[in-house]
């Protein structure tokens, strides 16, 4: 059997430092290394496709995949290693039987539906938590047909774009579009003619704030480097620093016990509602985009107007939020909670930002599939912009 060049999650043991004071059930692997080998590749089979991957993009999901957290994917699939990667660009090779989406030389974007229920929305994530799945952090793959978007053939967009693109650009279209016909069911345009969205998190909320200042809206995004900021602008954002107000991430359990801690919170949070009460002309933030979650959900909840919605598509900070249901039904507040989006409304996105030019521009460096590891040093310390990615195959190897 043929085999291809991969970088493998490995199954982890448990770190024992976990089990202090904690039953066994309660221990957790080790954050992993990515380790490089080889994966076996077999042919096509019906409605598969053998695909070689051209330029990846690093999501958020493959930094959860390699802490382990929230899940031991390893653990969760039942396999003894994991091939990452659910965000890229590729060549079709050779299609299997039943093939009707892509056809070989193609190129095509990597949609990442692993599982999804009878209506089409995802359930698991292709190349993450759904069994078997392999993604493009190996030179060859085979994937469903239903895991590929073709791309244009006169394309004006590069492959690092479409891989960048791939999963954060279509989590934002699925996102806003449940997201902004809410707020409009309340608020039609006579009301509110150009709301005022904000957001903060990564890649996925700058692609949804573009949509939203495309939509006529007054959008504002909030970042802590000089790179991303600038980014922001470019894109046509209002960009806000968020280092001008100090730490606004809530912990409860400070908080309780440390006066001081309590008090410069105050002070952060004041500050930061200000600001919001004084660029909305008192309206307040109008849609709220937050990828962020936990440590953010008090002050995002106090940023909020009437009538107006929290969205979010991700939790990269905490699953876990809290809600007083008798303010948010008195204000009117919608909580909108979407993950990912169909195969046909990724076929929708992909057609509206080639036509529109809805794209994101990725990191200034592309990293080599031998700098993986590097990539992933990157990544957790925060050093990069938006969109991370590195190159599995050249046209030549890809051939």
């Amino acid at each position: 059997m043929p085999t291809a060049d991969a970088w493998i999650l490995p199954a982890g043991e448990l770190d024992q430092s976990s089990t202090t004071a904690a039953p066994a059930s309660a221990a957790t692997p080790a954050p992993a290394k990515l380790v490089r080998g080889t994966i076996d590749i077999p042919e096509p089979g019906p409605g598969e496709v053998l695909v070689a991957p051209l330029v990846g993009c690093w999501e958020g999901n493959m930094g959860h995949a390699v802490t382990r957290s929230p899940i031991d994917i390893c653990r969760a699939r039942g396999e003894d290693g994991v091939v990452l990667g659910n965000a890229g660009t590729v060549r079709v090779l050779r299609c299997g039987p039943d093939v009707t989406t892509v056809e070989p030389g193609q190129k095509a974007l990597v949609f990442g539906i692993g599982t999804s229920d009878r209506w089409g929305y995802p359930i698991g994530a292709f190349a993450y938590d759904a069994p078997g799945t392999v993604g493009v952090l190996a030179t060859r793959t085979v994937m469903p047909q239903t895991t590929l978007i073709p791309l244009p053939d006169d394309t004006r967009y590069s492959d690092a774009q479409w891989a960048a693109f791939s999963l954060r650009y279509i989590t934002a279209w699925g996102n806003w579009h449940v997201a902004y016909p809410t707020f409009r069911v309340q608020m039609p345009e006579h009301f509110a003619p150009s709301p005022h969205v904000w957001a903060w998190g990564g890649g996925v909320s700058l692609a949804e704030l573009d949509l939203a200042a495309r939509h006529g809206c007054r959008s504002v995004m909030l970042a802590s480097t000089p790179a991303r900021l600038k980014q922001i602008e470019t894109a046509g954002i209002t960009p806000l620093d968020r280092t001008l107000y100090g730490d606004l991430r809530f912990d409860e359990r400070r908080w309780s016990m440390d006066p001081e801690y309590r008090e410069l919170y105050r002070e952060n949070e004041k500050a930061f509602l200000a600001e919001v009460l004084q660029r909305t002309n008192g309206d307040m933030v109008q849609i709220f985009v937050d990828m962020i979650g936990g440590p953010l959900h008090r002050v995002t909840s106090k940023a909020l107007g009437r009538q107006s919605v929290r969205t979010t598509a991700g939790w990269k900070a905490g699953m876990k939020t809290w809600t007083l249901r008798a303010t948010d039904c008195i204000s009117r507040q919608q909580h909108i909670n979407t993950h990912y989006a169909r195969y046909d409304q990724g076929v929708d996105a992909v057609a509206y930002a080639e036509r529109t030019g809805w794209m994101p521009t990725p990191d200034p460096r592309l990293y080599t599939f031998d700098e993986v590891p590097e990539l992933v040093d990157d990544y957790h310390n925060d050093c990069f912009d938006f969109f991370p990615c590195f190159q599995v195959n050249d046209e030549t190897s890809a051939a």
